[in-house]
């Protein structure tokens, strides 16, 4: 009897840790503090390929073998997803789009910011 209290305490916290170990979805709201997301020096070249490649865009939609015949491992194929809107309604899970990464949770806010940003400049190749 006193193996099974042991027991019952035991499972009773793991279920805790399990209940309350998962607070978010993403390491952004995670590790990052609030209002540090800075989107005043977007660029292709270090802010849109760091993301494309951090996150593994590059490996399922490389040109070798593109994911859904999409390319995101060019500057122009990466401008032209962006400038159809296929590559903000893919991240920001809108409807009508395949929710992008694929099976995956969406991206961190600021990233989805930062590619906004980039678009809103006009999809520089900077």
């Amino acid at each position: 009897m006193h193996h099974f209290k042991w027991r019952m305490a035991f499972l009773c916290l793991l279920n805790l840790g399990l209940i309350t170990g998962c607070a978010s979805d993403n390491e952004e709201d995670l590790y990052a503090n609030p209002g540090t997301c800075d989107t005043s020096a977007v660029t292709f070249s270090g802010t849109m390929n760091a993301i494309l490649e951090n996150r593994g865009c590059k490996g399922c939609h490389g040109a070798a073998s593109p994911s859904g015949g999409v390319i995101l491992d060019s500057f122009a194929e990466v401008q032209k997803r962006a400038n159809s809107g296929q590559l903000m309604g893919a991240i920001t899970h809108a409807p009508g789009f395949t929710p992008m990464p694929f099976g995956g949770t969406k991206i961190s806010d600021c990233e989805i910011a930062s590619i906004k940003k980039w678009i809103d400049n006009g999809t520089p190749n900077n």
